[in-house]
């Protein structure tokens, strides 16, 4: 039994059971993989992996079992190379925070500013993308830290913890009418064409849940995932822009104003993940401590090991 093979098994699932997938991730052949499996099965005495001819179509019922424990020997395989490299060298490494736009831009500048200069040879890999990728990311191990605003808490392989909250604003050029509203409403808002966020992005199930309870019709002529790009529209007058509150910070450069929507809207909590089971460098607790002062170390410590959302 070697890791190669246990690699071969884990890829093999994870990749819908494509060789030439699997192949390509781990630098071999397709033939090099199904060698590979075959032999572990034959040490096993069991098949792993459902077949149609040469083609894998799923897990048997054994594999469905040995898939977890497989999982669990690659990780701590990893924690073991992680634990070797900290102890070796507590300043040197590599951080990869996967994060939406809105974090990266608004939120993240000053911790990663700050942490460089406690860490200046840790290099900071930030990778963007929406909360569903950003999970998948952590759990895979492609990433150490996930942030984002929607969908961490749901995966039960991530320990989550809950940062800080924020709330949505309205955005609108100057001299628009609602800058004349002395208290927005909703229905206010829904006589407009409205600007905001992608589905699942960045707070918009909140939103979208205001309107619906309200029993009011939204007319959203445009979605982003970019709270730039929302506000550039904004401004070229094709709607009213609903944007995080942290993301305001560029409105007087495109001659906008803003209106607070925190009575319309629910707040919104940005979480920060990390996959557990996982062994987490001496840098990284410090960047999350520096990214969320009210988190404790051996909170997130003791979170990482067990079954529990913070």
């Amino acid at each position: 039994m070697n890791f190669q093979q246990l690699r071969s098994i884990r890829e093999a699932s994870r990749r819908g059971y494509n060789l030439t997938e699997v192949a390509n991730v781990l630098f071999t052949s397709q033939p090099g993989v199904s060698r590979q499996i075959r032999e572990l099965e034959e040490e096993l005495g069991v098949d792993i992996f459902e077949r149609n001819g040469k083609r894998l179509t799923g897990l048997t019922e054994p594999g469905k079992d040995i898939l977890p424990i497989i999982e669990r020997l690659l990780l701590e395989a990893e924690n073991l190379r992680q634990a070797g490299e900290d102890y070796s060298d507590q300043s040197k490494g590599t951080l990869t925070i996967a994060t939406t736009h809105t974090q990266a831009r608004y939120v993240l500048p000053k911790v990663v500013q700050g942490f460089r200069q406690a860490f200046p040879d840790v290099r900071i890999a930030l990778q963007q993308s929406s909360p569903e990728h950003i999970a998948e990311w952590v759990l895979s191990g492609k990433a150490d830290i996930g942030i984002a605003t929607e969908g961490l808490s749901q995966f039960k392989d991530l320990a989550s913890f809950a940062c800080y909250e924020w709330n949505h604003v309205v955005v609108v050029p100057e001299g628009h009418p609602l800058l004349e509203k002395e208290e927005l409403t909703l229905e206010d808002l829904s006589t407009y064409p409205l600007i905001t966020y992608d589905v699942g992005f960045t707070g918009r199930g909140h939103i979208d849940d205001a309107f619906r309870l309200a029993g009011l019709r939204t007319d959203i002529v445009l979605t982003a995932m970019d709270s730039d790009v929302i506000q550039q529209y904004v401004a070229l007058g094709l709607g009213v822009g609903l944007v995080a509150s942290m993301a305001i910070e560029v409105q007087r450069a495109h001659g906008l104003r803003t209106i607070s929507a925190s009575h319309l809207f629910a707040s919104n909590v940005t979480r920060l993940a990390v996959r557990r089971g996982a062994y987490l460098r001496a840098y990284t607790y410090e960047f999350i401590q520096q990214f969320a002062p009210n988190l404790d170390r051996d909170e997130v410590r003791q979170a990482v090991s067990e079954n529990e959302v913070v």
